[in-house]
């Protein structure tokens, strides 16, 4: 995976055509890049960050920010009204309960 500015992206290998492609994949936004090695592929990728960072600047719109901390969970209202309680029973907000969720499964530090 690559990171350049907060965004990143991936990469698959189009090995008939002899290329990399790659999505930047932590934004709404449509931002694609490819190479045909890996300098090649890396310099594409902060090419094309760059590139979106100038274009949302010089069309006065704020581009998108990778991973604000805010994201819509849509759960079953059973799954919802089970969450309250526990998170309840916890004295924990349904917010606190799954964030610690969230740390504990992907075992990562709580920034």
């Amino acid at each position: 995976m690559l990171e350049y500015k907060g965004y990143f992206g991936t990469v698959s290998l189009d090995s008939d055509a002899h290329i990399f492609n790659g999505d930047v994949i932590n934004t709404r936004d449509v931002i694609t890049f490819q190479g045909t090695s890996v300098d090649e592929l890396e310099q594409a990728f902060r090419d094309s960050i760059d590139d979106y960072l100038a274009w949302c600047k010089e069309d006065g719109v704020n581009p998108e920010k990778p991973y604000s901390g805010k994201f819509n969970l849509r759960i079953s209202p059973e799954l919802h009204r089970e969450l309250a309680i526990h998170a309840k029973r916890m004295n924990m907000s349904i917010n606190s309960f799954v964030e610690k969720a969230v740390v504990d499964e992907l075992e990562v530090t709580h920034h």
